[in-house]
């Protein structure tokens, strides 16, 4: 999806540590008295870091909702060099290869993960160690990171952007599920109906989705996913077929980041590196190209969502 190497602006991923060599990376189940030891070490790099940063501060360290367990990697001198959440998804913050190892013994303990996400070159390292006894690949989408710092310029007409009330479920619900069979290949409302709308039902009530309807038809979704000072992480972005190209999709991006930013640094996205179009609609609002993330979706006996 990028031409050239993208600027990274926060620290890379670093190489094993001598500590760390000298004595076993030592692994365990994070509790909520964690928090604040946890959330330091991911805001070392939020951008990368948005998905399971968001979730601690939405729910804490252990809550059904963030649909899955926080382990933690501490080297021998009890420092912190690993954060993963592993369940439905696998999510990884690893700053050496022996807390990628050992998170990917703990992922092969768990039979039905959907998916795998994160940095490509995270992702490629972890999956070496997972994939010998973990489940197999059926999907591979590879994604450009996205970012913005600026609002964008004032549309001479701003759009009607508001959140999304509940008697907007309806309309929601089918455009998200289509969103993530056309990414993932499994619908939601066949394997998961009842929790599918569910979590559709809270991401409403917790104010992070944003919506545009006119003429009784969804012209323009956006989902906040993490939101932070740091970051805002956006995902399930779509406009109505038949209103694409006349300008909604940017009327209404443009109003939702420079209200964003109004309260946090920067906002982020994700965007298929075959969606050519895609990404130049972002860039033309600002968004700069910060890397490369692969998502592993795998094979379950059922793929839940």
């Amino acid at each position: 999806m990028i031409a050239e190497s993208p600027t990274l602006i926060e620290q890379p991923i670093t190489a094993i540590s001598p500590l760390s060599m000298r004595q076993p990376a030592a692994t365990t189940r994070l509790r909520n008295e964690h928090e604040t030891e946890v959330l330091r070490f991911l805001t070392e790099r939020p951008l990368h870091n948005a998905v399971m940063t968001g979730l601690i501060r939405d729910n804490g360290l252990e809550s059904k909702f963030n649909r899955g367990t926080f382990y933690g990697c501490r080297d021998g001198a009890d420092a912190l060099v690993g954060v993963a959440l592993i369940g439905h998804g696998v999510f990884i913050d690893a700053r050496c290869d022996d807390a990628l190892q050992e998170f990917a013994r703990l992922a092969q303990e768990f039979p039905r993960v959907h998916l795998l996400m994160g940095e490509q070159e995270v992702v490629e390292r972890f999956w070496k160690f997972y994939a010998p006894n973990g489940q197999s690949k059926r999907r591979l989408c590879r994604e450009v990171l996205l970012q913005l710092s600026e609002p964008p310029a004032r549309p001479d007409d701003p759009a009607n952007l508001r959140l999304a009330h509940l008697w907007d479920l309806s309309r929601v619900v089918p455009v998200h599920a289509t969103m993530a069979f056309e990414e993932s290949g499994v619908n939601p409302l066949l394997v998961d109906p009842v929790g599918f709308r569910q979590r559709c039902r809270r991401r409403i009530e917790e104010r992070r989705t944003w919506v545009l309807v006119e003429h009784d038809k969804l012209i323009f979704k956006a989902d906040v996913i993490s939101d932070s000072p740091e970051v805002v992480y956006l995902e399930g972005i779509c406009v109505h077929p038949e209103y694409r190209r006349q300008r909604y999709g940017s009327k209404c991006l443009a109003q939702l980041t420079r209200s964003l930013l109004g309260h946090t640094r920067s906002v982020s996205v994700l965007v298929n590196e075959e969606r050519r179009p895609a990404q130049e609609f972002f860039k033309q609002l600002g968004f700069v190209s910060r890397g490369l993330y692969d998502t592993i979706f795998l094979q379950t006996e059922t793929a839940l969502l």
